[in-house]
């Protein structure tokens, strides 16, 4: 099957209606996307992907109907920073579900073996397991990070859907999930036997309000991503309230926003998507609005990027040695002079270092490196050396 057999392509009254027209909007600095089907050398940084898949929405159905919505806030938008995008159009949805996340895994593969980013406009929440399916042709063992106000782990003997997604992906053989971290859980609607799981096998989980005490605290999180996903349900309802499961306390727009830059930003990174807005729950619009401007914020980190992960040359940065404790554990802190961020090195046996070497420098911020100076390890080189033994 051709590339773009997979997609519908974009109508053109989208541009049509666009009131006020202005060369710089966003609409009008894409790449044609028949260009971009018909050669192997257009110049692309990153491809929209819409996907108009709500089959395994859980009481949120029309959330497959947000994407034209979406797309339409997005159009109008300004771009700053000389984007090479091309928006692919429409994914076609399969006989089946199990079609769709096929297709798109399929899709979302041969985007990241080209170096281009994959942006997703869902469609329901379940579509991020077709977009972790998408690294097992990489053979790329992967770091998923989920901004959503839920874990998503359900019932693992039930079909896929939005509501039980990440079992799945726990599930996955062979398995490619280094680390899941989610951000901005809200204790009241996850069960205790959920959050102890989550601890037992040694992944992330950052409650609400601790996000929100320090949002540059996320910054490491989200620059260890290789996968990003955003329900838009973690977004407050007067923000948000295009979805079933909107709820009165959530991020405040202007942070999710801040935390789509810090995914684009992230070097690491090379896929990222927004799900579960509905469009019958949207009257004004705003919902469309927000997931539009995060994915405007996500681009914008994008063309930011430092390129100063450490993975190669590390004479280039400034090292810090720390000695702590008795017996004496040693702690190695690494700081790019060019942006200022922190990493830490995370000791392995170098016999067995080759399959998880992309996650043995794990990105901290300065106030680790002062815990580590204040005789105490920091909670996020335990919490990686655990997953490393």
């Amino acid at each position: 099957m051709e590339f773009g057999e997979y997609f519908e392509p974009v109508s053109e009254s989208l541009i049509r209606d666009i009131d006020h027209p202005d060369q710089n909007q966003i609409a009008f600095k894409l790449i044609p996307a028949a260009d971009f089907f018909d050669s192997d050398t257009v110049k692309v940084d990153i491809a929209l992907i819409g996907v108009p898949e709500d089959r395994g929405a859980v009481n949120n159905k029309g959330c497959a109907e947000s994407v034209v919505e979406i797309r339409k806030s997005l159009y109008r938008l300004f771009d700053h920073n000389h984007i090479k995008m091309v928006d692919l159009g429409d994914l076609i949805p399969g006989h089946t579900i199990q079609d769709t996340y096929l297709a798109l895994s399929n899709v979302m593969n041969e985007l990241m073996i080209r170096n281009i980013v994959p942006v997703v406009i869902g469609g329901s929440n379940d579509l991020t397991y077709a977009n972790f399916k998408a690294y097992e042709a990489l053979d790329i063992v992967v770091n998923f990070v989920s901004v959503d106000s839920e874990f998503n782990i359900g019932l693992g003997e039930e079909e896929i859907n939005s509501r039980n997604y990440l079992s799945k992906i726990l599930l996955t053989q062979p398995n490619y999930l280094f680390n899941f971290s989610n951000l901005g859980f809200q204790s009241y609607l996850v069960g205790s036997d959920e959050i102890n799981l989550i601890e037992k096998l040694n992944f992330d989980s950052i409650r609400l309000g601790n996000v929100r005490a320090n949002l540059t605290h996320a910054e490491p999180v989200l620059r260890n991503a290789d996968m990003v996903s955003f329900d838009i349900s973690a977004a407050r309802r007067p923000d948000a309230p295009g979805n079933k499961y909107a709820s009165p306390n959530g991020f405040y727009g202007e942070e999710m926003c801040q935390l789509s830059r810090y995914a684009g930003m992230s070097d690491k990174l090379s896929s990222f998507g927004i799900y579960e807005c509905n469009t019958t729950l949207d009257d004004s619009g705003q919902t469309a609005d927000l997931a539009a401007q995060m994915i405007w914020y996500f681009i914008d980190g994008f063309y930011h990027r430092k390129g100063d992960f450490p993975k190669c040359n590390k004479d280039e940065y400034l090292k810090f040695n720390v000695t702590i404790g008795h017996p004496h554990q040693h702690i190695v802190f690494y700081k790019s002079p060019k942006s200022g961020r922190w990493w830490m090195e995370i000791p392995y046996p170098s016999d067995v270092q080759l399959k998880y070497e992309r996650h043995l420098l794990a990105p901290c911020n300065y106030d680790d490196y002062l815990k580590a100076m204040e005789n105490e390890i920091p909670d996020r080189w335990i919490h990686m050396y655990k997953k490393l033994l």
